[in-house]
C-alpha cells in the first residue's frame, strides 16, 4: 500500500513538473510580446495589413494602433489637424490599400521623426512589402519623405492644408483605389 502510495506522489510530481515546464514555454512568448508593447517597439510585417476598411476611417485615412487609447489619441491628432505634437509610436496610418506608414521612435528613423513608410503589393490572397523605411519610394516613383518632409509641422503627416506637395491622384482616385482593395470581401 506504502509502495503505491509513493508511486502517486511521484507521479502527481513528474505531472506537476512537466505542467510547469510546458507553462514556461507558453509564457515566453507571451512576456516577450507583452514587452514589446510596453517598449512601445512595433514589427512591421506583411501579416498585419489585410482590408484597408478593417482601420477606422479619418476624412480619406484610414488609421490603426493596437492599444484602443493611443488609436483614440491618434485619430483626436488626425482628426483636429494638431500642429507640433508626435503620434503615438505604432500608430499606422493609410491613404490607399498599396502604401502605408507606422509610427516607430525617432531614433529608429531619424529622417522621418520616426516614420516607416512602406510600400506594399497586395491582393486577394495576401500583401507583400516591397519597399520601406524612412526612404521608401511609393506609388509615384518618388521617395516618401521627399513630399512628408513638408508636413514636419505635423509630425511628417500630409493632408492638403500641411504644405505637402499634392499627389497625381484626387480624392475620387482615392477613394475608388480603396473599394478596389483586393483584401476586401465587402468595402
Amino acid at each position: 500500500m506504502k509502495i503505491l502510495s509513493l508511486c502517486s506522489r511521484f507521479n502527481a510530481i513528474l505531472v506537476t513538473a512537466a505542467a510547469l515546464l510546458v507553462a514556461s514555454f507558453v509564457a515566453l512568448p507571451i512576456q516577450a510580446e507583452i514587452s514589446a508593447q510596453a517598449n512601445n517597439e512595433i514589427e512591421a510585417t506583411s501579416e498585419m495589413f489585410g482590408c484597408i476598411y478593417d482601420f477606422p476611417k479619418v476624412r480619406n485615412t484610414f488609421l490603426f494602433h493596437s492599444d484602443p487609447e493611443k488609436l483614440k489619441e491618434a485619430i483626436r491628432i488626425f482628426t483636429d489637424r494638431v500642429p507640433d505634437i508626435e503620434y503615438p509610436v505604432g500608430t499606422v496610418m493609410q491613404l490607399v490599400p498599396f502604401e502605408a506608414m507606422i509610427k516607430h521612435s525617432s531614433a529608429d528613423y531619424p529622417d522621418s521623426n520616426g516614420w516607416e513608410f512602406l510600400a506594399l503589393d497586395v491582393t486577394a490572397e495576401s500583401t507583400t512589402i516591397t519597399s520601406r523605411g524612412d526612404h521608401a519610394v511609393n506609388f509615384e516613383g518618388r521617395e516618401c519623405l521627399s513630399c512628408h518632409a513638408a508636413g514636419f509641422e505635423y509630425d511628417f503627416v500630409c493632408e492638403k492644408e500641411h504644405g505637402c506637395e499634392p499627389l497625381s491622384i484626387d480624392d475620387e482616385e482615392i477613394a475608388a483605389f480603396q473599394a478596389a482593395d483586393p483584401r476586401c470581401t465587402q468595402p
